[in-house]
C-alpha cells in the first residue's frame, strides 16, 4: 500500500524526530525504511532547512556570547 509521495500525511513530530536523527546520523534501518515510507517528503524538507537555519542561529548567537565574554575580563 504505498501511498503516492505527494499524499503521504506523516505526523510532524515523526518528521521532526527523524530530521533530528538525520543530523545527529544515527538511525536504524528499520526506523529509517518506515520513515521512507510514512513521511511526506516535502515536510522533511522544511523542518530540515528549518533546523539548519535554527542551528546557524544557534551557532551565531554562541560565537557572540564567547566572544562579547572574552572582551569584557
Amino acid at each position: 500500500m504505498n501511498q503516492p509521495i505527494h499524499k503521504r500525511k506523516g505526523s510532524w513530530t515523526g518528521t521532526v524526530k527523524a530530521v533530528l536523527w538525520g543530523f545527529l546520523g544515527v538511525r536504524r534501518n528499520a526506523d529509517y525504511q518506515d520513515d521512507i515510507a510514512k513521511l511526506n517528503p516535502l515536510h522533511i524538507i522544511a523542518v530540515g532547512v528549518l533546523m539548519a537555519f535554527l542551528f546557524v542561529l544557534g551557532l551565531i548567537f554562541l560565537v557572540n556570547w564567547v566572544v562579547a565574554s572574552g572582551s569584557a575580563g
